[in-house]
């Protein structure tokens, strides 16, 4: 299969979830679609799952949950005999339900190297996908015994962007010092994050796409925190989130791209975990690769950004708003370090205007 019969130019996020049999990675992903919801009614997310054997027991609970679309893929493992059978996935995803969003869920055996191996791979051949992150979910109150005999558990755990904790409630303080320490004998600078009884904020586990900004588009605040009133302590407070917003009485102005380019590149994966922002500018931008956007144009245009543990990507997006401020952004960071960089976006250092003697209004605030 050679490509997509779309042609709206927009490229579909593509995140790998991890984990071994039983960490809670199926549920981790139903409880993420009520939130998405909340944000965006319409919003569209796809599933590919990998299952050694035959049944398809997961599916069929994706399918209640009002998934967009569901491919499984079923037999042997992703990362081996499978992994070829991704790319035809995802297309007829694609073709039949256009997703927002597609999550690959692997089986409790797969080595993500691979299948992140595969995904690029896919994305640079079509132009029509790209990888959003890794996540890898760890079961804390099992993983002392799975770790000791599982090589792929390890791999799971190192091979990712980010470790969610699952099953964590349970443990006693010592036994969760424990349980850290044996994730520490993995010798890898990944953040980690606990769930809140298997609940996840978007935010931390999805990168920005356009349907995900609409929302700061059209003006309106992001919602994903008021997804369940049973679940707005725990996660949350395991992330810390920034609101920044340049505007200038200028019509036209443009941000110092450099600046910009200098947070993005220096921003630690370990401290910030997501940037997500909407770009009014004549000039494009650069993706973390170093291409532009839409090569040497020079028209004014709204770009949205996608920055995910230390990659970044900037998508073109049709401007037919010229009053909004020339830069909305929330940088998400782990707990604590929202402070540190609320002072160094104030300072001014990462956020200027490129015309000389342009007034620049810029309001940080920390939003949770």
């Amino acid at each position: 299969m050679t490509g997509s019969h779309h042609s709206d130019g927009r490229r579909i996020p593509i995140t790998i979830i991890t984990g071994f049999a039983g960490s809670g990675k199926t549920t981790l992903i139903l409880n993420l679609l009520p939130q998405l919801r909340t944000t965006n009614p319409g919003y569209k997310l796809a599933l590919i799952k990998n299952e050694i054997g035959d049944l398809n027991v997961d599916t069929q609970l994706a399918a209640s949950a009002e998934m967009t679309g569901s491919r499984e893929l079923l037999g042997d493992c992703i990362c081996c005999t499978n992994v070829g059978q991704i790319e035809d996935a995802l297309h007829q995803l694609d073709r039949e339900c256009s997703p927002d969003r597609i999550i690959v869920e692997t089986s409790g055996s797969a080595e993500p190297l691979k299948l992140v191996l595969e995904v690029n791979r896919i994305a640079k051949l079509t132009g029509r996908f790209e990888l959003d992150g890794v996540i890898s979910v760890i079961d804390a109150e099992n993983w002392s015994g799975y770790s000791n005999t599982s090589y792929t558990a390890k791999l799971q755990a190192q091979q990712t962007d980010l470790i969610i904790i699952n099953k964590w409630e349970s443990l006693s303080e010592r036994e969760f010092d424990l349980f850290l320490d044996k994730v520490g004998e993995l010798d890898v600078d990944t953040p980690q994050t606990k769930s809140d009884k298997g609940w996840i904020s978007p935010d931390l586990l999805f990168g920005f796409d356009s349907k995900m900004a609409k929302a700061w588009i059209d003006g309106h605040a992001s919602s994903t925190r008021s997804h369940d009133h049973h679940h707005d302590h725990g996660h949350m407070s395991e992330m810390e989130c920034l609101s920044i917003t340049l505007t200038s009485p200028s019509p036209g102005s443009n941000i110092d791209l450099a600046k910009l380019d200098t947070l993005l590149k220096s921003a630690p994966k370990d401290e910030v975990y997501r940037i997500k922002a909407v770009l009014y500018s004549t000039a494009a931008p650069k993706t973390s690769d170093g291409t532009d956007v839409n090569g040497t144009k020079l028209k004014r245009a709204r770009y949205i950004l996608n920055w995910s543990f230390g990659r970044w990507t900037w998508s073109r997006d049709e401007l037919n708003e010229s009053r909004a401020p020339v830069l909305r952004m929330s940088i998400f960071t782990a707990q604590y370090e929202s402070n540190k960089w609320l002072k160094r976006i104030e300072s001014g250092q990462y956020t200027a205007f490129a015309e000389a003697g342009a007034e620049v209004k810029l309001e940080v605030r920390r939003v949770q």
